[in-house]
């Protein structure tokens, strides 16, 4: 394959096709104000066959060479086709497991069941796949002249924690706003130590997002939240990942769990783009959980999407998607409607079952991971989700960063939650045949 410098991307405007340069500071379409996306031009990407396309991908995977040794860049005709190599920040960002649960698949009836681990990442969590993508285009955009003094955001842990590092590997100013006394201290350090400016608001994710999106009005201020559509680009690679370490197959279902639901979003781009390009010959379905406590669009689901309204998010562990007002509802349900998808919520106790659950596998999860897990096993009880099925299951964050909701599970010191699964902690002296009475006494259990 050559010429393949020659593609050409843009934003446009998800209502009404208005387009606009990768080089314009907007995150809306300034004619109608809906939410902008990045698109390609699919008649030029279309110059090349899906054998040339998947020989080129396969041929950059496990390579370790810059740029191909990330799973976002190895793609990079797909996702920013006129970055040059010198400005892309990458972290190794991508190429993250499947990890193939098949013992877990064949006690709950299924053909096969994988978890996809997007929190193997950099800073544990699958943003760092649009991060890279935005950061890198801040990057050129400066070395260019384009006056951006700093990037900011609004989080609930790991978009500021992805932001904080790659802005600091390309050493821009970085500024993050947190809600008071609600992201984990693992993960409140994390841009703390990549040397971001923190404030911490007395309120929540939605506060935090309305005051960002003002502050990002003023000039040199650019927004990194995933209502900019560059972060979406990179998190589309996902869908691409999991097609191609199935040998270019496509599950039945795809289960993703869902705050301010960029993350859906992009990943119906990806299978969108991979089915326009001949790579694929169909679309699986998608299920979009959410935690019971923060769950705006399963209560629209439920009426068709006829309607949407906001809600006031309750306190759940499963604390990067409370989110009552997700900015990023409108590209969600188009892509649900497209993909024949279903919105499932998860109790705090169903989600905190189903992470240890899981966890019993070999898995580690963590709670968001866990709303998934518990939608899909409820899908699956109703029968919606059926028997010999093939799923993949997001896991969005790695569970290290759980770690007190972890421990606080197998302690049964979770308040409300029963712990199903909890595996507890033996003591014994040390004497050979009191730990021997006690491993038998383990064992008969």
């Amino acid at each position: 394959m050559k010429n393949l410098q020659n593609f050409f991307a843009q934003f446009s405007c998800i209502n009404c096709g208005a387009t606009y340069s990768l080089y314009e500071i907007l995150y809306t379409c300034r004619k109608c104000d809906s939410l902008l996306q990045v698109s390609h031009d699919l008649n030029a990407l279309k110059s090349y066959s899906p054998k040339d396309w998947k020989k080129l991908f396969d041929s950059r995977l496990g390579d370790v060479r810059f740029p191909n040794n990330s799973g976002i860049w190895s793609k990079r005709e797909w996702v920013l086709p006129s970055i040059k190599v010198e400005n892309i920040v990458s972290c190794g960002e991508g190429n993250t497991h499947l990890f193939d649960a098949s013992r877990f698949a064949k006690d709950l009836g299924l053909e096969s069941l994988y978890v996809k681990q997007c929190g193997i990442s950099h800073t544990g969590s699958f943003k760092d796949l649009g991060m890279t993508v935005l950061v890198s285009q801040v990057n050129q955009m400066r070395k260019e002249g384009i006056p951006i003094q700093a990037v900011a955001c609004a989080s609930t842990g790991d978009t500021s924690a992805a932001l904080a590092a790659y802005a600091a590997k390309a050493g821009i100013p970085t500024i993050v706003f947190l809600p008071s006394g609600k992201v984990s201290t693992a993960q409140l350090i994390q841009p703390v130590s990549n040397g971001a400016k923190v404030i911490s608001l007395d309120t929540d994710f939605d506060g935090c997002m309305a005051i960002v999106k003002e502050v990002a009005k003023e000039e040199g201020i650019y927004l990194a939240n995933s209502m900019n559509s560059l972060r979406v680009e990179g998190q589309k690679t996902i869908s691409i990942e999991i097609t191609q370490q199935l040998s270019w197959e496509i599950p039945d279902w795809v289960v993703i769990p869902g705050g301010n639901l960029g993350n859906v979003s992009a990943l119906g781009n990806g299978f969108e783009m991979m089915y326009e390009l001949g790579l694929i010959s169909k679309l699986p379905r998608i299920v979009l959980a959410q935690s019971a406590n923060a769950n705006p669009l399963y209560l629209s689901y439920l009426k068709g999407f006829e309607e949407f309204q906001p809600v006031e998010a309750k306190t759940t562990l499963a604390s990067a998607i409370q989110i009552g007002n997700p900015v990023s509802v409108q590209k969600a349900i188009r892509v649900l409607k497209k993909f024949q998808g279903v919105v499932e919520q998860a109790s705090e106790e169903e989600l905190a079952d189903a992470a240890a659950r899981g966890d019993l596998y070999g898995l580690y999860n963590d709670p968001h991971t866990g709303v998934a897990l518990a939608s899909m096993l409820k899908l699956l009880d109703k029968g919606i989700i059926q028997k010999g099925e093939k799923v993949v299951v997001i896991s969005t964050a790695n569970g290290l960063k759980f770690t007190e909701f972890k421990v606080k599970y197998h302690e049964e010191s979770l308040s409300g939650i029963h712990s199903k699964w909890k595996n507890q902690i033996y003591s014994s002296p040390a004497n050979l045949g009191k730990v021997m009475d006690l491993i038998r006494k383990i064992l008969l259990n």
